[in-house]
């Protein structure tokens, strides 16, 4: 922290607002924050510092929106984001920031594209999918896997799992508090379980956890604004923001 200055411990501060604000109002958003603070402090370094976090963020989500999560679709998407952990954390073990600013950006403007087309083609035929519509089929379950597996991925290599976890909650036809209750309990899990994986990768330690105590100061007052926000956004508009933002995170992974 000796090394910061001021405005860079006043970025990071605003970047750590806004993981509230994600959470509790436009999940996604806080690929920003991950930019911000990959910008103010080393790529791989940034990742251990924002877990924590992220954590905080998780839980104050949950303890909002905890009685509209969809728990068929979390058990549904656990394995396949399993799997992606494991692969994230193989990358993490000879991956430069170069390489993982570049996936990750790539990755995240790829499949806000393909939400985008799926929606205009659902849209355009039977109507909007929906998260109680039954059984998955097996393309349904081949989508999950696929999205669980990039979730993952993402999630361990960069903490960028919410863009492609909220195109897939999207995807699925989930309304605005279905969204965030699943999305919140789906992330306090995942997040938490990614604790060991980063503290044998040396991004978690002492130096990190001293600047998440100054850090997590800041979450709350963000989650607050988002949950007073979050009843004044009509679903049209939630969605646009969700996938908005997923695009300009991975335009700024890609172009920083």
């Amino acid at each position: 922290m000796d090394t910061l200055t001021l405005w860079q411990l006043a970025a990071l501060a605003a970047a750590s607002a806004l993981v509230g604000f994600s959470k509790t109002a436009v999940s996604g958003a806080n690929t920003i924050s991950l930019a911000v603070f990959a910008a103010v402090l080393p790529a791989r370094e940034s990742t251990g510092v924002l877990l924590p976090i992220l954590i905080a963020g998780d839980v104050l989500a949950v303890l909002t929106y905890r009685r509209h999560a969809h728990w068929p679709t979390l058990l549904r998407l656990f394995p396949a984001v399993a799997v992606g952990v494991v692969a994230g954390t193989l990358f993490m073990m000879w991956a430069g920031d170069a390489a993982v600013r570049t996936s990750i950006g790539a990755i995240l403007v790829f499949m806000a594209g393909v939400t985008i087309w799926r929606r205009r083609r659902t849209a355009a035929g039977s109507g909007e999918p929906s998260a109680d519509a039954g059984p998955p089929d097996a393309a349904e379950r081949l989508k999950a896997r696929s999205y669980g597996v990039l979730g993952g991925f993402t999630t361990m290599v960069a903490n960028a799992g919410g863009p492609v976890m909220s195109l897939y909650l999207l995807s699925a036809g989930f309304r605005k508090l279905g969204f965030l209750g699943t999305s919140a309990w789906f992330f306090l899990i995942v997040n938490t379980s990614k604790v060991p994986f980063s503290v044998g990768l040396g991004l978690i330690n002492g130096r990190s956890l001293l600047l998440d105590a100054c850090m997590l100061l800041f979450v709350l007052p963000g989650a607050w604004i988002g949950r007073m926000c979050v009843d004044r956004i009509n679903q049209t508009l939630f969605e646009r923001l969700v996938i908005g933002a997923t695009v300009l995170g991975g335009l700024q992974l890609l172009l920083n």
